[in-house]
């Protein structure tokens, strides 16, 4: 292998320098200096994140096994922004109580590890490398889901996890194996080349799809989220539920438009109904809901359940609409839980009625809100009125307008749950109202980038273009 070949893989080798740059840190730095190690990686990282905006070319190497081109660049450096913001919101947090618990090192470790299973999933190029990647990127989020040791709620969310990821990552390697039964082969593009309609075949997505439809929160496989997010530290929940979520969408939608095509009429009447259930059950328990995190839950459920309109048309339409709705996601996402954390961590409060009257003292943070939420809930101009106007297209190109209508029917919903918070914090009055604070500058500055994305990736249509131009790589 040469260097040329070697970096195609620049993404995972710089994620892997940072993670052992901070072990050396962690190592040499004395106990006085190790809330600055909280400093250092949020630099390194961001050096690792402009790095990856430079141009590589596109290739693959272990004989297939890793692929690389223009459109998972595209996807990296996005979950690397998202990764980014995520860290600036954490960063108080981390500071206030997890550096005197000497764990902020671990911290990054886990995230880092987590985000580096990402990177070898999404650029999979047989089931092994997949494998590899989904659990890489799995088991150190069950240890940062369980990070707030002293939290009860936290352990049980931790055992949650990993009791229900080990199912998900057994039932997955189940259908892999079946695929391999009847195919003699685990490489992507060997197995759809010989890949038919057979019975074994088709038991063998169902299980695969089963076992990521629960990284996505898909109904009927959603049943773990509320719990495991109310239980987590917020930062982690927002993992889970951005970037997580994001890199799931991805590699499922490479392996059913490229390995499983020949069993597309399959899969797709599978998407179409998981679809409706998802966002029907996701907007309906969100209706219910008071705590912010299992709010913000359910909204994640009902919001994969938009993103499957995406998978409905099999182009490059489809494939475009899904990148562009996971990044406006991840950027409008983050800015919500960006806001809950900063919050919690000022006040200790999580419930929508302690949102009541925030406005009137903390005004900044009531419209990065009402951006966020406004972008979920899909409002011109924002980002994610075209990120739903997109998905509705991909569906209705292909005929699907009843699934089309029940996605506006469920949008309409969500509307109305969204405005719950946003009539807390504009017309609600409240005399015990969340008094004034100032966030610390990594908060404001993760909130500013959330704000600018919702904003830019929605107005700005180049990106979609841009994504668009790209994904002939894809299809290449």
């Amino acid at each position: 292998m040469n260097l040329e070949s070697f970096l195609l893989m620049r993404y995972e080798i710089g994620l892997l320098a940072v993670i052992l740059l901070l072990i050396v840190f962690e190592i040499f730095l004395n106990k006085k200096h190790k809330g600055s190690l909280i400093d250092i990686a949020i630099v390194l990282f961001t050096i690792h994140t402009i790095i990856g905006f430079l141009p590589l070319a596109d290739g693959s190497i272990f004989g297939g096994m890793f692929k690389t081109n223009a459109l998972l660049h595209f996807f990296k450096s996005t979950l690397n922004v998202g990764v980014l913001i995520l860290l600036l919101q954490s960063a108080d947090w981390l500071k206030e109580k997890v550096v005197q618990q000497n764990k902020s090192t671990e911290f990054f470790i886990l995230l880092f590890s987590s985000l580096l299973g990402m990177y070898y999933m999404i650029s999979s190029g047989d089931f092994l490398m997949f494998y590899i990647g989904l659990e890489l990127a799995t088991l150190p989020v069950a240890a940062l889901v369980a990070y707030e040791t002293f939290k009860q709620d936290s352990a049980e969310a931790g055992v949650k996890f990993i009791l229900s990821s080990a199912l998900a990552s057994g039932t997955a390697l189940l259908g892999v194996s079946f695929l391999y039964a009847t195919t003699g082969t685990i490489y992507f593009d060997a197995m759809a080349e010989v890949l038919t309609m057979s019975n074994l075949s088709i038991l063998g997505f169902i299980f695969f799809f089963s076992g990521l439809a629960f990284k996505i929160s898909l109904v009927p496989f959603h049943f773990w989220t509320a719990d495991v997010y109310e239980g987590a530290p917020i930062s982690i929940a927002s993992f889970l539920s951005v970037i997580s979520k994001g890199a799931a969408v991805i590699i499922l939608m490479i392996i059913l438009f490229t390995v499983m095509k020949p069993l597309m009429p399959v899969w797709i009447k599978v998407i179409y109904m998981v679809s409706i259930a998802t966002m029907f059950l996701g907007n309906i328990f969100a209706l219910r809901q008071k705590n912010m995190k299992r709010f913000l839950a359910y909204s994640s459920i009902a919001q994969a359940g938009f993103i499957l309109l995406g998978f409905l048309s099999n182009d490059q339409l489809g494939y475009t609409t899904i990148i562009y709705f996971v990044a406006i996601y991840i950027f409008s996402n983050l800015g919500a839980f960006g806001v809950v954390q900063a919050i919690s961590l000022a006040t200790g409060k999580e419930n929508m009625d302690d949102y009541e009257g925030l406005y009137r003292t903390n005004p900044k943070l009531s419209l990065v809100m009402m951006l966020a939420l406004f972008s979920l809930a899909g409002i011109p101009p924002l980002a994610g009125f075209f990120g739903k106007f997109f998905l509705y297209t991909a569906a209705a190109s292909q005929g699907y307008y009843l699934l089309v209508f029940i996605a506006v029917v469920n949008a309409t919903i969500s509307l109305y749950y969204y405005l719950l918070v946003i009539r807390a914090m504009f017309l609600r009055k409240n005399e015990n109202a969340i008094p004034f604070f100032k966030s610390q500058p990594y908060m404001r500055l993760g909130l500013l980038l959330a704000s600018i994305g919702i904003l830019v990736i929605g107005m700005y249509s180049p990106i979609y273009e841009y994504i668009y131009s790209i994904s002939n790589s894809f299809l290449n």
